[in-house]
Protein backbone atom coordinates (compact mmCIF):
# COMPACT_ATOMS: atom_id res chain seq x y z
CA UNK A 1 0.00 0.00 0.00
CA UNK A 2 1.05 3.27 -0.92
CA UNK A 3 1.06 6.35 1.08
CA UNK A 4 1.31 9.79 0.49
CA UNK A 5 0.90 12.81 2.88
CA UNK A 6 0.60 16.58 2.12
CA UNK A 7 2.85 18.75 4.70
CA UNK A 8 0.15 21.24 4.21
CA UNK A 9 1.10 25.12 5.11
CA UNK A 10 -2.56 25.65 6.48
CA UNK A 11 -4.53 28.72 5.41
CA UNK A 12 -5.95 30.33 9.08
CA UNK A 13 -9.76 29.97 8.96
CA UNK A 14 -9.86 29.54 5.28
CA UNK A 15 -11.56 26.58 4.06
CA UNK A 16 -11.90 27.17 0.13
CA UNK A 17 -8.56 28.19 -0.30
CA UNK A 18 -7.16 24.90 1.54
CA UNK A 19 -9.70 22.66 -0.47
CA UNK A 20 -8.13 24.43 -3.69
CA UNK A 21 -4.45 24.02 -2.56
CA UNK A 22 -4.95 20.28 -1.20
CA UNK A 23 -6.55 20.18 -4.80
CA UNK A 24 -3.67 21.74 -6.60
CA UNK A 25 -0.43 19.85 -4.73
CA UNK A 26 -2.16 16.38 -5.08
CA UNK A 27 -3.56 16.66 -8.89
CA UNK A 28 -0.73 14.83 -10.40
CA UNK A 29 -0.09 12.42 -7.49
CA UNK A 30 -1.43 8.45 -7.26
CA UNK A 31 -1.90 6.92 -4.11
CA UNK A 32 -4.07 4.37 -2.17
CA UNK A 33 -4.06 6.03 0.96
CA UNK A 34 -3.94 10.66 1.54
CA UNK A 35 -3.07 12.41 4.53
CA UNK A 36 -3.59 15.46 5.40
CA UNK A 37 -2.69 17.35 8.73
CA UNK A 38 -4.72 17.87 12.06
CA UNK A 39 -8.02 20.16 11.04
CA UNK A 40 -6.58 20.78 7.66
CA UNK A 41 -9.41 23.27 6.67
CA UNK A 42 -9.02 26.00 9.47
CA UNK A 43 -6.13 25.07 11.40
CA UNK A 44 -5.54 24.39 15.15
CA UNK A 45 -8.10 26.98 16.14
CA UNK A 46 -10.11 27.33 19.24
CA UNK A 47 -12.49 29.79 17.49
CA UNK A 48 -14.74 26.87 17.53
CA UNK A 49 -17.69 28.37 16.99
CA UNK A 50 -16.38 30.22 14.27
CA UNK A 51 -14.63 27.73 12.44
CA UNK A 52 -16.33 24.43 13.18
CA UNK A 53 -18.14 22.64 10.11
CA UNK A 54 -21.92 22.71 10.30
CA UNK A 55 -22.79 21.52 7.10
CA UNK A 56 -19.95 18.47 6.66
CA UNK A 57 -18.03 20.97 4.74
CA UNK A 58 -14.83 19.59 4.94
CA UNK A 59 -16.13 16.02 4.57
CA UNK A 60 -17.72 16.49 1.53
CA UNK A 61 -14.63 17.76 0.15
CA UNK A 62 -12.99 14.53 1.25
CA UNK A 63 -15.53 13.01 -0.26
CA UNK A 64 -15.42 14.58 -3.51
CA UNK A 65 -11.71 14.17 -3.67
CA UNK A 66 -11.64 10.93 -2.99
CA UNK A 67 -13.97 9.44 -5.63
CA UNK A 68 -11.88 11.79 -8.37
CA UNK A 69 -8.57 10.18 -7.33
CA UNK A 70 -9.94 6.48 -6.56
CA UNK A 71 -7.87 6.76 -3.26
CA UNK A 72 -8.71 6.87 0.58
CA UNK A 73 -8.25 9.94 2.27
CA UNK A 74 -7.94 10.75 5.73
CA UNK A 75 -7.20 14.15 8.06
CA UNK A 76 -9.29 16.26 10.82
CA UNK A 77 -11.61 19.31 10.68
CA UNK A 78 -13.52 20.79 13.57
CA UNK A 79 -17.34 19.93 13.63
CA UNK A 80 -20.43 21.20 15.48
CA UNK A 81 -22.98 18.07 16.30
CA UNK A 82 -25.84 18.46 18.58
CA UNK A 83 -24.16 21.92 20.37
CA UNK A 84 -20.71 20.48 20.80
CA UNK A 85 -17.82 20.86 18.97
CA UNK A 86 -15.43 18.08 18.48
CA UNK A 87 -11.59 17.85 16.55
CA UNK A 88 -12.82 15.12 14.41
CA UNK A 89 -10.84 12.69 12.29
CA UNK A 90 -12.57 11.52 8.96
CA UNK A 91 -11.26 8.45 6.88
CA UNK A 92 -13.13 8.56 3.37
CA UNK A 93 -13.20 5.44 1.20
CA UNK A 94 -13.31 6.62 -3.06
CA UNK A 95 -16.46 4.34 -2.31
CA UNK A 96 -18.41 6.93 -0.53
CA UNK A 97 -18.17 5.48 2.88
CA UNK A 98 -16.72 7.14 5.67
CA UNK A 99 -15.11 6.49 9.15
CA UNK A 100 -14.73 8.60 11.75
CA UNK A 101 -12.85 9.60 15.28
CA UNK A 102 -13.07 11.66 17.48
CA UNK A 103 -10.02 13.23 19.11
CA UNK A 104 -9.75 11.86 23.09
CA UNK A 105 -7.30 13.65 24.26
CA UNK A 106 -7.33 17.04 24.04
CA UNK A 107 -4.58 19.67 24.29
CA UNK A 108 -5.26 21.05 27.60
CA UNK A 109 -1.95 23.65 27.45
CA UNK A 110 -3.85 25.62 24.72
CA UNK A 111 -7.59 25.58 26.29
CA UNK A 112 -8.83 22.91 23.40
CA UNK A 113 -10.25 20.89 26.28
CA UNK A 114 -12.21 23.95 27.31
CA UNK A 115 -13.79 24.28 23.95
CA UNK A 116 -13.80 20.63 21.91
CA UNK A 117 -15.57 17.68 23.59
CA UNK A 118 -13.20 14.36 23.61
CA UNK A 119 -14.45 11.47 22.40
CA UNK A 120 -14.90 8.24 23.85
CA UNK A 121 -14.56 5.47 21.36
CA UNK A 122 -10.82 4.12 20.04
CA UNK A 123 -11.42 3.57 16.37
CA UNK A 124 -9.64 0.89 14.09
CA UNK A 125 -10.62 1.00 10.54
CA UNK A 126 -9.87 -1.40 7.45
CA UNK A 127 -8.67 -0.61 3.93
CA UNK A 128 -7.29 -2.88 1.52
CA UNK A 129 -6.50 -5.67 4.22
CA UNK A 130 -4.41 -3.25 6.42
CA UNK A 131 -5.87 -2.03 10.06
CA UNK A 132 -5.83 1.52 10.72
CA UNK A 133 -5.78 2.74 14.48
CA UNK A 134 -6.75 6.71 14.00
CA UNK A 135 -4.89 9.34 16.24
CA UNK A 136 -4.78 12.87 16.76
CA UNK A 137 -1.76 14.92 17.82
CA UNK A 138 -1.73 15.35 21.33
CA UNK A 139 -3.40 11.44 21.19
CA UNK A 140 0.82 10.31 20.81
CA UNK A 141 1.51 11.40 24.43
CA UNK A 142 -0.83 8.64 25.74
CA UNK A 143 0.74 5.24 24.73
CA UNK A 144 -1.90 3.17 26.92
CA UNK A 145 -4.70 4.16 24.81
CA UNK A 146 -2.52 3.47 21.35
CA UNK A 147 -1.69 0.00 22.37
CA UNK A 148 -2.05 -2.58 20.07
CA UNK A 149 -4.40 -5.51 21.19
CA UNK A 150 -3.79 -7.51 17.67
CA UNK A 151 -6.31 -5.36 16.23
CA UNK A 152 -4.16 -3.29 14.45
CA UNK A 153 -1.40 -2.92 11.48
CA UNK A 154 -0.39 0.85 11.17
CA UNK A 155 -1.45 4.34 13.52
CA UNK A 156 -2.14 7.11 11.46
CA UNK A 157 -1.44 10.48 13.17
CA UNK A 158 -2.31 13.57 11.38
CA UNK A 159 -1.53 16.62 13.95
CA UNK A 160 -0.55 20.32 14.24
CA UNK A 161 2.92 19.77 16.91
CA UNK A 162 5.05 22.95 16.77
CA UNK A 163 8.16 23.08 16.18
CA UNK A 164 9.91 23.93 19.69
CA UNK A 165 8.33 20.49 20.94
CA UNK A 166 8.65 18.17 17.62
CA UNK A 167 11.86 16.43 19.40
CA UNK A 168 9.24 14.80 21.45
CA UNK A 169 6.87 14.43 18.29
CA UNK A 170 9.78 12.41 16.52
CA UNK A 171 10.88 10.26 19.29
CA UNK A 172 7.29 9.30 20.21
CA UNK A 173 6.62 8.12 16.68
CA UNK A 174 9.22 6.15 16.44
CA UNK A 175 8.18 4.60 20.25
CA UNK A 176 4.42 3.61 19.27
CA UNK A 177 6.26 2.02 15.92
CA UNK A 178 8.79 -0.16 17.96
CA UNK A 179 6.23 -0.89 21.31
CA UNK A 180 3.11 -2.08 18.93
CA UNK A 181 5.13 -3.91 16.09
CA UNK A 182 3.48 -1.32 13.74
CA UNK A 183 3.74 0.97 10.86
CA UNK A 184 3.19 4.67 12.12
CA UNK A 185 2.33 7.54 10.02
CA UNK A 186 2.73 11.05 11.48
CA UNK A 187 1.86 13.79 9.18
CA UNK A 188 2.18 17.34 10.89
CA UNK A 189 1.42 20.36 9.06
CA UNK A 190 4.20 23.48 8.39
CA UNK A 191 4.28 27.01 7.96
CA UNK A 192 2.84 29.84 10.50
CA UNK A 193 -0.86 29.33 12.20
CA UNK A 194 -2.59 32.29 13.65
CA UNK A 195 -1.16 32.44 16.55
CA UNK A 196 2.22 32.78 15.47
CA UNK A 197 3.29 29.05 16.27
CA UNK A 198 6.41 27.77 13.86
CA UNK A 199 5.91 24.71 12.28
CA UNK A 200 8.57 23.11 10.57
CA UNK A 201 8.59 19.60 8.39
CA UNK A 202 8.77 16.86 10.74
CA UNK A 203 6.32 14.11 9.17
CA UNK A 204 7.40 10.24 9.12
CA UNK A 205 6.30 6.84 8.66
CA UNK A 206 8.32 4.15 10.69
CA UNK A 207 8.60 0.48 10.51
CA UNK A 208 8.34 -1.96 13.52
CA UNK A 209 11.41 -1.59 14.05
CA UNK A 210 11.97 1.89 14.15
CA UNK A 211 13.24 2.18 10.95
CA UNK A 212 12.17 5.18 8.85
CA UNK A 213 10.54 4.33 5.45
CA UNK A 214 9.48 7.37 3.69
CA UNK A 215 10.74 9.49 1.09
CA UNK A 216 10.41 13.15 1.17
CA UNK A 217 10.11 15.39 -1.59
CA UNK A 218 9.04 19.12 -1.07
CA UNK A 219 5.78 19.01 0.46
CA UNK A 220 5.30 15.51 0.13
CA UNK A 221 6.13 12.58 2.51
CA UNK A 222 5.40 8.97 1.01
CA UNK A 223 5.98 5.59 2.04
CA UNK A 224 4.86 1.83 1.23
CA UNK A 225 3.60 -0.54 3.59
CA UNK A 226 4.40 -4.10 3.25
CA UNK A 227 2.33 -6.44 4.81
CA UNK A 228 4.55 -9.35 4.02
CA UNK A 229 7.08 -7.77 5.98
CA UNK A 230 5.56 -7.10 8.87
CA UNK A 231 3.45 -10.16 9.08
CA UNK A 232 7.26 -11.79 9.32
CA UNK A 233 8.74 -9.10 11.59
CA UNK A 234 5.71 -10.30 14.17
CA UNK A 235 6.44 -13.90 13.41
CA UNK A 236 9.58 -13.42 14.17
CA UNK A 237 9.31 -11.30 17.43
CA UNK A 238 6.47 -12.10 19.15
CA UNK A 239 6.61 -9.56 21.68
CA UNK A 240 2.66 -8.03 21.23
CA UNK A 241 2.15 -12.25 23.40
CA UNK A 242 3.93 -10.84 26.32
CA UNK A 243 1.58 -7.28 26.60
CA UNK A 244 0.02 -6.39 29.55
CA UNK A 245 -3.94 -6.81 29.31
CA UNK A 246 -6.19 -3.85 30.51
CA UNK A 247 -9.16 -1.91 29.91
CA UNK A 248 -9.67 1.69 29.38
CA UNK A 249 -12.24 4.02 30.61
Amino acid sequence: MKIVGLNLDIVWKNKAENFKIIENELQDLNADLFLLPEMFSTGFCMEAAEVSDRNEESLEFLKKISKEKNAAFCGSAPVEENGNFYNRMYFVKPTGEVTFYDKRHLFSFSGEDKVYTPGKERVVVEYQEVRFLLQVCYDLRFPVFARNNDDYDAVLYVANWPEKRVGAWEHLLKARAIENLSFVFGLNRIGTDGNNLLYQESSHCFFADGREISDKKGNIVSAQLDMNELKDFRTHFQFLNDRDHFSID
